[in-house]
């Protein structure tokens, strides 16, 4: 399990889950009041009251800069964890090849308990590595319901003037969209609201 893949797809499914979707309800017959299409949208579709607009996950991910950041964290910890367990199984190797080494010089007794010791060794190891692995999985589910909240909080004020009635997730290779069509790609604008929302965050 990689952190990168783990975190690409939290941001994927936060994405994908509805956090760049917003209902906008069918503008009402008899209603003369509708608020202006978006710069590039045609004619037919805003006068039918259904705007969509994409917002490219790829690009997402190389500019947001509070993933960027989240993400080397993430990773960084999995490396620190793996080093540290990787050492632990070396230094439990070289005890158990020092065990083989010395145990034709061993009475039974002897060679019982020192196997006895390393059993018990090799299964505090894996209980170690299972409860820093677990722990590492419960930063990641914290990440991501924490990715989600801002995307949702975001995109609520972005799309406050219910300009967009779906906001969709694209991702290379990973997507249900067929085709699109890049004027009404507002990957940028979202990106420069996230990162500007970041900021002012990190100035409190």
């Amino acid at each position: 399990m990689r952190t990168k893949q783990i975190v690409k797809s939290g941001l994927l499914a936060a994405f994908a889950a509805g956090t760049f979707m917003a209902c906008q309800q069918p503008a009402k017959q008899g209603n003369t009041e509708s608020s202006a299409p978006a710069a590039g949208t045609s004619a037919s579709a805003a006068s039918n009251g259904l705007v969509i607009a994409y917002v490219d996950i790829d690009t997402v991910e190389a500019y947001y800069n509070y993933f960027k950041q989240k993400k080397t964290e993430l990773e960084s910890n999995q490396q620190a964890i793996e080093n540290e367990l990787q050492a632990n199984v070396r230094a439990l190797q070289n005890e158990a090849a020092d065990f083989q080494r010395k145990a034709n010089a061993m009475t039974q007794s002897e060679g019982e308990a020192a196997q006895r010791t390393l059993y018990q060794k090799q299964q505090q190891l894996e209980g170690k590595a299972q409860n820093m692995r677990a722990k590492y999985a419960e930063q990641e589910n914290k990440f991501n319901e924490e990715l989600q909240k801002r995307l949702n909080d975001f995109l609520e004020k972005f799309n406050s003037n219910k300009r967009y009635a779906y906001i969709m997730s694209y991702r290379t290779g990973a997507s249900n969209i067929l085709y699109k069509d890049k004027k009404y790609d507002i990957t940028s604008e979202v990106i420069k609201g996230l990162n500007e929302a970041n900021a002012a965050e990190a100035k409190k």
